[in-house]
């Protein structure tokens, strides 16, 4: 699964790895037109732009965790639905930690998802493999943590504060990642496991 999605055809199948991609995508383009580099101060209104990035991929990731708390209990345990829960409060501090730095320097938080398919994303959660959803996310937060590290790279010492901000958020980011890595392979462990019970149960049907 690629992490930029060129093809059309992915962006309809991953559209809320798609929307955070274009963010990536967006933030990226905002520096490159700055044109800023290395001993240059960071201006101002691209910074504001980039805060605003990251806002929309907090809030977007927010409400894909908050999806997941919602899907029956047939698919999802409950101590799944907790770990939810808690990165969508987590994501949530983060998108309200940011909206307020940008506040402070005097702009207007403004989230701007990439499509109306985050919208609908998650409708059928609960007919989706829950494995293939956390790989998913876990290439989603990779991609947030890259574009965070170059928003920081970018920020340098022009902007202490901002810069702060998002190592505070990639290091938090970066512990999600290890933890959905961790999640999604016990629970492909426990499929292997259940398939394997089911085929010991059946030789017989196994045979033919």
């Amino acid at each position: 699964m690629s992490a930029y999605l060129a093809e059309p055809r992915r962006d309809q199948i991953h559209p809320f790895l798609s929307d955070v991609a274009e963010i990536r995508r967006r933030a990226r383009g905002h520096m490159g037109e700055a044109g800023a580099t290395s001993g240059q101060s960071a201006d101002r209104n691209v910074i504001l732009r980039l805060l605003n990035a990251g806002l929309t991929t907090e809030l977007v990731c927010a409400l894909r965790y908050r999806r997941y708390c919602s899907m029956s209990a047939q698919a999802l345990a409950d101590c799944a639905r907790n770990e939810f829960n808690k990165r969508a409060q987590e994501e949530q501090s983060h998108a309200d930690q940011i909206a307020a730095r940008i506040v402070e320097l005097g702009g207007e938080p403004t989230a701007d998802p990439p499509s109306a398919a985050t919208g609908g994303d998650g409708e059928g959660a609960d007919g989706e493999d829950l494995a293939d959803m956390l790989a998913e996310d876990l290439i989603a937060e990779r991609i947030a943590i890259d574009t965070y590290r170059e928003i920081i790279r970018y920020v340098g010492e022009s902007d202490a504060a901002t810069r702060q901000l998002f190592e505070s958020i990639v290091a938090v980011e970066q512990q999600h990642a290890e933890e959905l890595a961790s999640m999604r392979e016990h629970i492909r462990r426990q499929g292997r496991a259940a398939v394997g019970a089911n085929h010991a149960g059946h030789p017989v049907e196994e045979l033919r």
